[in-house]
């Protein structure tokens, strides 16, 4: 009796680990254009790098949308946005506040979020050891035109008991708790500022904004007026030319939304909106990769459609942020698809495209059995003749009922259900 009691509970152990693996494959494979926020994760332990005299992270400039993203005009006290700036009375972060004005305690409630985060990580690092900002909100105008210390995003820091030998790794613990750029700027100080809140990538939304254009074996079509089962232009055969591949649903559709765009420009004259977390691909080592729009710069090469239809690449002349209403996230079969003649992922939020097209299977599944169905029922009618049955009628709404939306307009049901269940096993 005791050794099938035992039994139980080990096929029952195996049976909670299994259903643990497969919530992890599902949720943090891909959230395409999804809603809500992704699941937190315990971090594995590493061993963290310092970061090493005048290093940045992200290598990139600190005024680009792939960092904290371009300066704003100058915050002044009086000013109604100097009323959105929030004060900073954390009890483990020193202000060396100079001029005891308290400046140094404004900031964006991003900033804010950020330095409490850096905060913890600092004790747990020296136990005996609090953070120090330096230098905060700069209402005296002692720095450059373009700074973000003007509009809050920005503070300099250092350790309270001012061991420049600990910097290197102060940097890098600001790295983890979240700033968006820092930098080992001084010997006496580390750098580091934050995104702007308005222009933040959002995961309740994407993807490509309405007025773009797709190839269609008819032509030139605009993605707001796509319907499921139209044919577009989606991937490349070896030798270069065009393949095509139906749209099998919206993953998600909102003429109303308004939202924060990359505003992509190439030298041969493509010009593409897609938002901040959607992945395109670009040439890295002789190969396409799949990477956040975000992270495109001026001089990356990316892949567009030649007036020959076939694929070559373009150097990007422009990457700048805009905002509009309506957006559009068509899924295809293969997963990829041309947008105003640049080659894109068809997904969002997470790094790996691959990854992303496994967890949408089912969904490519679903719509080769409704696929069938219809066939089925096509060749039934015809054979018996029956004269409710129209074949003429243009093509087969290839969607059906197996891979409806729930919505006409909103987000596809099944990422509603990934995120329902991941909800569910966390609260159990």
């Amino acid at each position: 009796m005791l050794q099938l009691e035992n039994r139980r509970v080990c096929s029952n152990r195996k049976k909670h680990l299994l259903l643990v693996l497969c919530l992890s494959l599902v949720w943090s494979g891909a959230q395409p254009c999804s809603p809500g926020r992704s699941g937190a994760r315990r971090r594995s332990i590493r061993k963290l790098t310092p970061l090493v005299f005048k290093q940045h992270v992200p290598n990139v400039p600190e005024n680009s949308i792939g960092a904290s993203g371009p300066a704003e005009e100058r915050i002044r006290r009086g000013d109604s946005r100097f009323k959105e700036l929030v004060l900073n009375y954390n009890p483990d972060i020193v202000y060396k506040d100079k001029k005891g004005t308290g400046a140094d305690r404004v900031m964006t409630q991003r900033l804010k979020e950020k330095l409490d985060n850096l905060a913890i990580s600092v004790m747990n690092q020296w136990p005996s050891v609090r953070l120090r900002v330096t230098e905060g909100f700069d209402e005296d105008g002692f720095h450059a035109p373009a700074s973000l210390h003007y509009s809050g995003r920005a503070v300099d820091i250092t350790t309270s008991d001012r061991d420049v030998s600990k910097y290197g790794m102060l940097a890098r613990l600001a790295v983890e708790a979240g700033f968006d750029w820092v930098y080992f700027e001084s010997r006496s100080h580390i750098h580091c500022s934050v995104k702007k809140e308005s222009v933040l990538p959002s995961r309740n939304i994407g993807c490509f904004h309405g007025s773009s254009v797709v190839s269609t074996k008819k032509g030139l079509k605009k993605i707001m007026d796509l319907e499921e089962g139209d044919e577009v232009a989606s991937s490349f055969h070896e030798n270069g030319q065009m393949l095509y591949s139906q749209i099998i649903t919206f993953l998600h559709k909102d003429t109303d939304l308004q939202t924060v765009f990359v505003r992509l420009e190439t030298d041969s004259g493509n010009i593409l909106f897609l938002t901040q977390m959607h992945l395109i691909f670009r040439l890295i080592n002789h190969s396409p990769e799949a990477t956040f729009a975000f992270l495109i710069e001026e001089g990356d090469l990316i892949f567009t459609k030649s007036k020959t239809n076939n694929l070559t690449l373009a150097f990007v002349t422009s990457a700048t942020l805009v905002t509009r209403k309506g957006v559009y996230a068509p899924l295809t079969e293969s997963g990829t698809i041309f947008v105003n003649g640049i080659w894109v992922s068809c997904y969002a939020e997470v790094a790996s495209h691959d990854v992303a097209h496994t967890v949408l299977f089912p969904l490519r599944l679903l719509h080769v059995i409704n696929n069938f169905a219809l066939t089925s029922y096509r060749n039934f009618c015809d054979r018996w003749r029956f004269s409710s049955y129209n074949s003429s009628e243009g093509h087969v709404n290839t969607a059906g009922l197996l891979i409806q939306k729930a919505d006409n307009e909103g987000f596809h049901w099944y990422p509603r259900i990934l995120f329902w269940i991941f909800e569910a096993f966390l609260k159990t």
